[in-house]
């Protein structure tokens, strides 16, 4: 009887560690592929993948500050809003509406 294999899953550490190791290019695909025994098609991708996001890792620290922002902003209009409902409540209940 056949055991059923499952994939391997890869952290993104580890994934960040083996692309930067084929982008540094000291070593060729095939020992890096020895080395992590993770296949050299998938050191390519994750290669690919790293360069293409690399922008990211600039553009996220502001863009994070920003919406750090708007939620504590959010978060004061949404705290005004409700004693404004609840004041409208017992004002209602009040007059019988």
């Amino acid at each position: 009887m056949k055991q059923k294999t499952t994939r391997r899953k890869f952290t993104a550490e580890f994934k960040a560690k083996v692309a930067l190791d084929a982008i540094k290019e000291q070593q060729s695909l095939s020992e890096l592929s020895r080395k992590y025994e993770v296949s050299s098609v998938m050191i390519s991708r994750w290669k690919g993948e790293f360069l293409a996001n690399a922008a990211a890792v600039f553009t996220n620290l502001n863009e994070t500050e920003k919406s750090a922002e708007d939620v504590e902003k959010l978060y004061a209009q949404i705290g005004k809003l409700k004693v404004e409902v609840d004041f409208l409540k017992k004002v209602s209940a009040r007059l019988g509406i």
